[in-house]
């Protein structure tokens, strides 16, 4: 089943609990004022993918990550594709933990909502309000709820996670992520005090 794709990231440890896979859906009519990933808003942005290639993908990693994250945009708004990738990892080894804007009343009342929240460990719902920006625990704001789904984590397992990571890849590229990721000025300036230091 096709998906639309902002990004993919094999390994991360400020996306949840110990290493984890990341999966950034595109497109979010959601549009939370002050957003730190805009790049994922538009729905016509990013490029398709397949389910079945992106959960073989995941599973090829192996023993380094504990789990998938899945984040956006906003996965939700992709709800038949979400519950596809997600039903292709179950039954393995790998924890599920979904970013969604909506709340969890919310997504109970949406058509395939109650099916994909039975897919899940781990919920982080609710809007991003900048107003109560957080960036802790991997909540962006303090009207944000993290919803344990399974008896997989705790809530203490939440409490070290990084709140950012610069990701470096083989190509010289980078990678910001976490719930306050660098900006690229936050970059400009990390770059001209290596150059003093």
């Amino acid at each position: 089943m096709k998906l639309r794709l902002h990004a993919f990231q094999p390994v991360s440890r400020s996306n949840g609990p110990g290493l984890r896979a990341v999966v950034w859906f595109q497109g979010c009519t959601l549009r939370c004022p002050g957003c730190f990933n805009p790049a994922t808003h538009d729905p016509r942005g990013g490029r398709d993918a397949d389910t079945q290639q992106l959960a073989a993908e995941i599973l090829a990693i192996g023993d380094p990550i504990e789990g998938i994250s899945l984040s956006g945009g906003e996965p939700l708004q992709q709800p038949e594709p979400l519950l596809d990738l997600l039903q292709r990892l179950a039954g393995t080894r790998l924890s599920r933990l979904l970013f969604s804007g909506y709340t969890l009343e919310e997504i109970k009342v949406m058509p395939l909502g109650p099916r994909i929240l039975r897919e899940l460990d781990v919920l982080i719902a609710g809007r991003y309000v900048a107003s109560r920006h957080l960036a802790h625990g991997l909540l962006g704001s303090a009207n944000q709820c993290i919803h344990l789904l399974s008896d997989r984590y705790q809530m203490s397992d939440f409490t070290a996670i990084p709140r950012r990571e610069l990701i470096l890849h083989a190509d010289g590229t980078t990678t910001s992520t976490g719930i306050s990721p660098w900006r690229p000025l936050e970059l400009g300036d990390v770059r001209r005090q290596d150059k003093r230091g």
